[in-house]
């Protein structure tokens, strides 16, 4: 049995990419969509599409959960012939003043869960199977107030790059997605304390427009993915600019 799992697939880019993979999959038999609001991922169940949509409500920072799901690996026994980890959180907001849970569940959610399915997945992948990583264009620099949501789209960022090196004999390619704003549910829980910048605001694009990008960027065997022209040239000139400039001007704005 082909099938397609994505996580963080009850909103957002999770729930665009469950929309677009079916219309643009033909041989995948299921598309397995995980997240914890089985209400949400039911919804998703009836979407016009080549596979059958398989709901999974589970937390994906859950052991046990994990368990439960490598447990249904070995019964089914599926060919897994793509990985997405859409599943991610952000909070805005000094560190010092974030409480330690909402720092530690970004690191838990953004980087071990991340971590954690693309190992347990592997062994179900072959040749020409697709691993997409959604990190963030926050993983190309610092970010205060934003400290540890960069760090760990910085983490998913260099784990995707070095990973899909190490699969190149394997034949399995891997992308990391770095949008910039994006308009989803994401910001009602990023800005719960704080509001993002207005210049954000302004550069904040559709989801569909993303996911899109990053599905034919995935074909192609591309290792980043980065969508608009405002994020191409941010990723540049971070790449040609000390990030202590960038650092210097952010503390002075």
């Amino acid at each position: 049995m082909n099938i397609a799992i994505i996580t963080g697939a009850s909103s957002g880019m999770g729930a665009e990419c469950v929309k677009q993979i079916n219309r643009a999959y033909k041989k995948l038999d299921e598309i397995w969509i995980l997240a914890r609001r089985l209400d949400r991922l039911q919804s998703l169940s009836n979407i016009e599409g080549n596979a059958r949509i398989r709901p999974i409500a589970m937390d994906i920072t859950n052991d046990a959960h994990v368990d439960a799901l490598i447990d249904c690996f070995r019964e089914v026994n599926p060919q897994i012939r793509m990985l997405v980890n859409a599943a991610g959180t952000g909070i805005i907001g000094r560190f010092d003043d974030e409480s330690l849970e909402d720092e530690l569940n970004m690191i838990d959610l953004n980087c071990r869960a991340l971590t954690a399915f693309t190992k347990i997945c592997l062994p179900y992948m072959k040749k020409n199977s697709r691993i997409i990583n959604f990190a963030s264009a926050a993983a190309f620099l610092p970010q205060p107030e934003f400290a540890v949501y960069s760090a760990t789209k910085s983490y998913v960022l260099n784990f995707s790059r070095a990973l899909n090196k190490e699969l190149k004999d394997r034949g399995i390619a891997v992308t990391a997605v770095c949008p910039g704003p994006v308009a989803t549910e994401f910001f009602e829980i990023a800005e719960k304390h704080h509001s993002i910048p207005a210049y954000k605001k302004i550069a904040m694009v559709r989801p569909a427009a993303v996911v899109e990008k990053a599905i034919n960027d995935s074909r192609k065997k591309r290792e980043i993915s980065v969508y608009s022209a405002a994020m191409n040239a941010f990723r540049f000139f971070t790449k040609v600019l000390p990030h202590s400039l960038f650092l210097y001007f952010w503390k002075e704005a």
